[in-house]
């Protein structure tokens, strides 16, 4: 009986995860037409198409459905019998591309002091950021990430949490700007000026609005944008006011002026999260241990 090629394996646990052989190309560093006859040798090893095409975009059959996180474990199985045991572990021989990901507030506050500390003793390792379009632990079950770092949102129970820091929403104006000269705003001061607000989804109201709604008030929209930063960015160059996670104005501390809301809110509580398969990996225990050292030297308890 011919034995399966397991190098195949990988192939199929990406092909499976991208739905799309030129996305799993990229990713697998190969050229499109290579990737392709790996997809023809899959077919033929499965006796199933496993992708097939729906106008424009490719999509996975039923079978290709059925097995993908089967595909998925195998193939975080074969790398972590492939890699040294925690014994043999030396992080400064550590070469691997490190996948977190996050929002652009974390990135500003503590992106520049993680990649120093990692420099510092794993010069060969590469902590690539990546963007959180929504709160799901999609990206954790199919291993595109290995740590996701944020509020808890619609994560699965199985996935592991460790808490970093609390953190709270202030507003920021620009140096000058009238609020800049207040001691204590007042709620009524507050909603006088516009406000640009953060938001990747539709909605644009949150726990501020629901305080301010308690005392009659209501905040005028005037911009709405995609990251922290681009609402620091307009609140530099204008009278509108930002709302803008505490932690983040780590790396602002000198050009705008912050200041506690006019009314209460909850504080916010920051996690890094990640996958049960990669709980034991030694260069993941590492990466953990260095965000939480990296978030307390920053923000201590």
């Amino acid at each position: 009986m011919t034995e399966p090629d397991l190098n195949l394996l990988i192939a199929l646990d990406v092909l499976l995860a991208e739905a799309s052989v030129a996305a799993a190309a990229r990713r697998l560093g190969l050229s499109a037409s290579a990737m392709s006859r790996t997809l023809g040798r899959l077919r033929e090893s499965t006796g199933d198409p496993l992708l097939v095409r729906a106008g424009r975009n490719m999509v996975l059959t039923p079978y290709a459905e059925e097995i993908r996180q089967r595909a998925r474990n195998a193939s975080f199985e074969a790398r972590a019998l492939l890699r040294p045991s925690s014994a043999d572990f030396n992080v400064a021989r550590l070469e691997r591309t490190l996948l977190i990901r996050s929002n652009d507030g974390f990135v500003v506050a503590f992106g520049a002091a993680m990649i120093a500390a990692a420099a510092q003793v794993a010069p060969s390792v590469c902590l690539r950021f990546m963007p959180k379009p929504e709160k799901t632990s999609n990206a954790l079950r199919e291993g595109r990430v290995d740590l996701e770092i944020g509020v808890l949102g619609e994560m699965g129970p199985e996935i592991r949490l460790q808490t970093l820091f609390r953190d709270r929403f202030m507003g920021v104006v620009r140096k000058g700007h009238p609020l800049a000269g207040e001691k204590m705003i007042t709620a009524k001061e507050y909603v006088s000026f516009g406000h640009v607000v953060v938001s990747r989804r539709n909605s644009t109201y949150g726990p501020v609005d629901d305080a301010l709604a308690e005392v009659g008030l209501k905040r005028k929209i005037a911009a709405v944008v995609p990251g922290f930063s681009a609402a620091l960015a307009i609140a530099q160059n204008s009278d509108l006011v930002a709302l803008i996670p505490a932690s983040f104005l780590i790396a602002e501390p000198d050009r705008l002026h912050a200041f506690e809301l006019p009314v209460n809110t909850r504080e916010i509580t920051i996690s890094q999260m990640w996958h049960p398969r990669s709980e034991v990996d030694p260069a993941h225990r590492w990466l953990r241990q260095l965000v939480l050292s990296v978030c307390r030297n920053k923000i201590p308890d």
